[in-house]
């Protein structure tokens, strides 16, 4: 499936401190940057001696993409959807537990996030040449084809059915952090210790900075441009995952329609949230999570991010207001004079 990408903003700059060396972690790392996944990735190894991962980082981050369908290529992800309500596919083992971790999230979000919301998508195609704001009978037409339940798996034989023709898979949600996850365990098994991910918007602080200290993190100003920051954070061995209405969004007669789809109305979401940051263990967590989150709002989403155990939120609502879930109380720095740190416990 060909498809034209445009820079996705990354909505987090890294603000990093280092002096003196600690083991063999150097001050300066070895880095590399390239255009993938339709946005600047950066890897950055500060290991002594482990120059040659970088090829083996790149190399996972181009296979995968290609199996997912985020490159410009026949994607095994295209090749179930041509399959839709027609036979199995059988598919590779990571592409596999893609799917199975994005059905379940699927089933967590209970229709607020769908891994089958792919007709909507293409439908929009927000962030592409062609976007447009689809007639009401168009989105109508795709919502029934929406449905994570019809996504049919067999593990024995790792394939992936779609029931119905014209249903389509749509992985953009969880596929950095998947890919990102991934790149992860590749450095432990070339013992990497130190060292930062950053596929455009996903984060990944693996370590503890050259000093020994943790990773200072700046949160990204969600109506700026990159660099522009509202606060910061430190972290080790964390990932930080940010989702915003600025992004990507398409602009029709005076009013922005962002790239963050409803699959039950078939609209943007409309609430008061601009921008949700994810601290999280796991990279595939925070995208579920940052995209989940946007169906709930600010106060039912500050509630559901308590309740999840090891993740943490940064909201920054429309009025540019900041609301921190409780595990950031003494983490999180405000350095932005044009936002302010809202009470959570004023909008309960």
């Amino acid at each position: 499936m060909k498809r034209n990408y445009v820079l996705v903003i990354v909505v987090f700059s890294l603000l990093l401190t280092a002096c003196g060396k600690s083991n063999a972690v150097m001050e300066s790392p070895y880095k590399r940057t390239e255009f993938l996944m339709g946005t600047v990735v950066t890897m950055k190894i500060y290991d002594e001696g482990k120059a040659d991962v970088l090829d083996l980082v790149f190399d996972e981050i181009e296979t995968l993409a290609n199996q997912i369908g985020v490159e410009e290529v026949e994607s095994q992800i295209d090749q179930v959807n041509a399959a839709a309500g027609k036979q199995p596919v059988e598919v590779s083992s990571d592409i596999f537990s893609l799917i199975q971790a994005g059905k379940d999230y699927s089933e967590k979000a209970e229709g607020s996030f769908d891994i089958t919301i792919g007709p909507l998508t293409s439908l929009w195609h927000i962030g592409y040449d062609d976007a447009k704001k689809p007639t009401q009978k168009e989105i109508d037409d795709v919502l029934p084809l929406i449905n994570f339940q019809k996504v049919i798996l067999d593990e024995d034989k790792e394939t992936v059915y779609l029931e119905n023709e014209e249903m389509q898979l749509d992985l953009g949600a969880i596929a950095k952090g998947f890919i990102a996850d991934k790149v992860n365990v590749l450095l432990d098994e070339n013992g990497v210790t130190t060292a930062i991910i950053d596929l455009g918007g996903n984060i990944y602080v693996k370590g503890n900075n050259p000093s020994g200290r943790e990773w200072t993190v700046g949160v990204q100003d969600p109506f700026s441009e990159r660099g522009e920051t509202v606060g910061k954070i430190n972290a080790s061995n964390k990932s930080i995952v940010t989702s915003g209405i600025y992004e990507r969004y398409l602009e029709v007669d005076g009013k922005r329609y962002h790239h963050i789809l409803n699959p039950l109305d078939g609209y943007p979401y409309e609430n008061e949230i601009a921008g949700v940051t994810i601290v999280s263990d796991f990279s595939m967590d925070g995208d579920a999570l940052s995209t989940l989150i946007f169906s709930k709002g600010l106060q039912e989403g500050l509630q559901y991010i308590e309740n999840q155990k090891g993740v943490e939120a940064i909201f920054v609502d429309k009025d540019k207001q900041i609301f921190i879930t409780s595990g950031l109380d003494d983490e999180f720095e405000l350095t932005n004079d044009r936002f302010t740190l809202g009470n959570r416990e004023s909008i309960k």
